[in-house]
């Protein structure tokens, strides 16, 4: 991953382990999902260990980071110290923001947790760290990114088609990353086999922090979860 400017140096393993808050996430059914408050505190970011091909993507993360810490947003993240995870949670350390990570025991024990982040969830599971993060945040937003972030996002979007929360979902579409499944959701909404009108309930958006601003707006009249 390519540091950002000004960057914070790295610290050893043991030094992190002693000065890292550290706590264990207890974690309920998806239908314990709060509903929304209309506020707009925290924002879990959905993105992975890679930076990708472009340097576009990590830049754009790093936006985002830098961006939520500005106007005050938490960044509820996957806890990573690497590719697109590090360069948001970088992003947002670097101005000064909060930031929380969602990390399953078995990725800490790879020293793969971002050793500059204070607030590290620990979780026994993959299942448990989204749980942990569908609960805590206000609003979702994948960036570019794989098999594992396209699996968030689209467990969280199931979920808001089962009317479990009604929370706002972004999707930054850097360099136009998403057109094609974008497209490919056209398809299976034709084919009939999608309730969810993704149009409509995915705020999709090339620009950081046009995304950001529509996410806002969206959080501040957000529908309740169902009963």
């Amino acid at each position: 991953m390519m540091s950002p400017p000004h960057a914070r140096p790295r610290r050893g393993a043991e030094e992190t382990a002693i000065d890292t808050t550290i706590h264990r996430a207890s974690t309920g059914e998806p239908g314990a999902l709060h509903p929304p408050d209309n506020r707009f505190d925290t924002l879990a970011v959905f993105c992975g260990a890679a930076n990708g091909a472009r340097a576009e993507y990590a830049d754009d993360a790093r936006r985002l980071g830098g961006l939520m810490a500005r106007r005050g947003i938490r960044l509820l993240y996957g806890g990573g110290r690497a590719g697109m995870m590090g360069a948001v949670a970088d992003g947002c350390l670097d101005a000064g923001g909060a930031v929380t990570g969602v990390i399953p025991g078995f990725l800490v024990g790879r020293e793969l947790a971002h050793p500059l982040v204070k607030d590290m969830v620990v979780v026994e599971t993959m299942h448990e760290r989204k749980m942990t993060m569908a609960k805590r945040a206000d609003a979702f937003v994948a960036l570019p990114g794989g098999l594992g972030t396209l699996d968030e996002m689209f467990e969280i979007l199931a979920w808001a088609q089962l009317g479990l929360h009604g929370k706002p979902v972004g999707l930054l579409n850097t360099r136009g990353y998403y057109d094609s499944m974008m497209a490919f959701l056209d398809h299976v909404e034709r084919e009939g086999f999608l309730r969810l009108s993704h149009r409509a309930e995915i705020l999709f958006d090339a620009d950081v922090e046009s995304l950001l601003d529509r996410l806002e707006r969206a959080s501040a009249k957000a529908r309740p979860a169902a009963r």
